[in-house]
C-alpha cells in the first residue's frame, strides 16, 4: 500500500496521538456522505479491528480498514494553515471528481 504523509501532516498527527498515548494508532479511510459519494476519515483508533491494515508510514502507525483501501491507495495526506482554518487535505489520484465544497469526493 502506497500512502504519503507530508511533514506538516506527520507532525500534527503525532500531536494528536502524543495526547493519547493508548491510541494503537491513526485511522485513515473514506465512509460513504456528502453530495459526492465519500468523505476521508482521519481520527485516532482506539484499536486494531479485522479488516484494518497497519502501515507505517514514516515511523507513524496508519490504520486503514480493507473497503477503504483500494480507494486511499496512491493519496497524499497533507496539513494546511489557512488563515484561522487548518485542516488535512488529500490529494488522491483515485478521485474522479469533488463537490463545489471541497468535502466529499466521487470515485468511479
Amino acid at each position: 500500500m502506497s500512502i504519503t504523509i507530508t511533514p506538516a501532516a506527520n507532525e500534527r498527527m503525532r500531536h494528536f496521538l502524543a495526547a493519547t498515548p493508548a491510541a494503537a494508532g491513526v485511522r485513515f479511510g473514506v465512509r460513504r456522505t456528502g453530495c459526492s459519494g465519500f468523505a476521508y476519515v482521519v481520527d485516532l483508533a482506539e484499536a486494531i479491528g479485522e479488516g484494518d491494515r497497519v502501515v507505517e508510514v514514516d515511523g507513524l502507525p496508519l490504520i486503514v480498514n480493507d473497503k477503504s483501501l483500494a480507494m486511499v491507495e496512491g493519496t497524499v495526506i497533507d496539513f494546511q494553515r489557512q488563515g484561522l482554518n487548518a485542516s488535512f487535505v488529500f490529494h488522491n489520484p483515485n478521485a474522479t471528481g469533488e463537490c463545489g465544497c471541497g468535502e466529499s469526493f466521487t470515485i468511479s
